[in-house]
């Protein structure tokens, strides 16, 4: 019994030793030939100082084979790496077509429209005239000044939805002295009715701030169109931003600005002409009648009918910041003007 254990310990005892000598030998092995390796090389291999020939390999592949002679001839002065940059710049437009009546036309063909960038015409790269959902933001003023407003509003704004794409995500923020996200991604409309229900009209005015807010919110969207609905009376005097930083903004967002103002002949009208001229979007001043349901559903119908048209512009050249773009459409006879 005693000789057993014995060879059963010294048994264990070399498994042991077993694991721990066979990898350092294999350290060991591999320690010379990482180090004969390293000697063989140039002293100056880590020189960015390297030449490049194109070569095949023996079944007729191209490859690109870097190497450093030891003893380089000069041909004139060093150059660093080659750098290659590729920029390609898709500018995408998103339009709507009416007729003199107000009515949106669907159906029109990339062959149907033109495209000019500083007067040079461009060739269309991108075209798409689908029904597909959009992110939408509704920025809400709760302020004093829409008190006697707010009533009217909320009870068109059912009408907006009514028209609306059933798979739309929405997100509300209202905003009075300041703005505040009161309804985060849904597509639920019934989620932002409830909220807009629950808020009092009161305080001051903070437009600006909820408008960039608002558009930082709309890119984080899942849907590639995004837009706002603004519904004020245009009037601001709480915001951290001002008037300059919001332009910049919204001339670079991509997020067109649809607002909804309440008399179109005074200082916030102004206002909110701006921001929608700005972001590519358009204003609206139903009053506090009927009309005010009519623009509703009419700006709901227009973002499901509307054209993106896409170009790469031809003048690579050019460091202008800003370029005149601009779309002509010429429509079949059959519909109308």
């Amino acid at each position: 019994m005693n000789c057993a254990r014995i060879l059963r310990r010294t048994e264990l005892a070399l498994r042991s030793w077993l694991r721990f000598i066979v990898p350092l030998a294999l350290l060991v092995a591999v320690v010379p030939i990482v180090r004969a390796a390293t000697q063989e090389q140039d002293p100056q291999a880590a020189s960015p100082e390297v030449s490049r020939s194109e070569g095949r390999q023996p079944n007729g592949a191209a490859s690109l084979i870097e190497h450093k002679d030891k003893h380089p001839v000069s041909h004139g002065p060093k150059k660093t790496h080659d750098r290659v940059q590729l920029q390609s710049r898709l500018v995408n437009s998103t339009l709507t077509v009416a007729d003199r009546s107000g009515g949106y036309i669907s159906g029109l063909t990339k062959n149907d429209f033109k495209v000019f960038d500083n007067g040079v015409m461009q060739e269309i790269a991108y075209f798409s005239d689908d029904d597909v959902p959009i992110t939408l933001g509704i920025i809400y003023d709760v302020s004093g000044s829409m008190r006697d407003l707010t009533n009217v509003s909320f009870q068109a704004l059912r009408s907006f939805f009514d028209s609306s794409h059933k798979d739309d995500q929405y997100f509300l923020f209202v905003f009075k002295d300041r703005p505040a996200l009161v309804q985060d991604f849904t597509i639920s409309p019934d989620e932002i009715v409830n909220r807009v229900v629950s808020v009092k009209a009161q305080g001051g005015t903070a437009l600006y701030d909820a408008v960039y807010l608002g558009v930082e919110k709309a890119r984080q969207g899942r849907h590639q169109k995004k837009a706002l609905l603004v519904i004020s009376d245009g009037l601001d005097n709480n915001s951290v931003y001002n008037q300059a930083e919001l332009r910049e903004l919204l001339q670079e967002g991509g997020v067109p600005i649809y607002c909804i103002g309440r008399r179109e002949l005074d200082i916030g009208a102004v206002n909110l002409k701006n921001i929608s001229e700005w972001s590519g979007g358009h204003a609206f001043f139903p009053g506090d009648g009927p009309k005010n349901f009519d623009i509703y559903s009419n700006i709901a119908n227009m973002l499901r009918h509307q054209y993106v048209i896409g170009f790469y512009p031809s003048d690579t050249a050019s460091r202008d910041l800003w370029q005149k773009v601009l779309i002509n459409v010429k429509a079949p006879p059959s519909f109308g003007r």
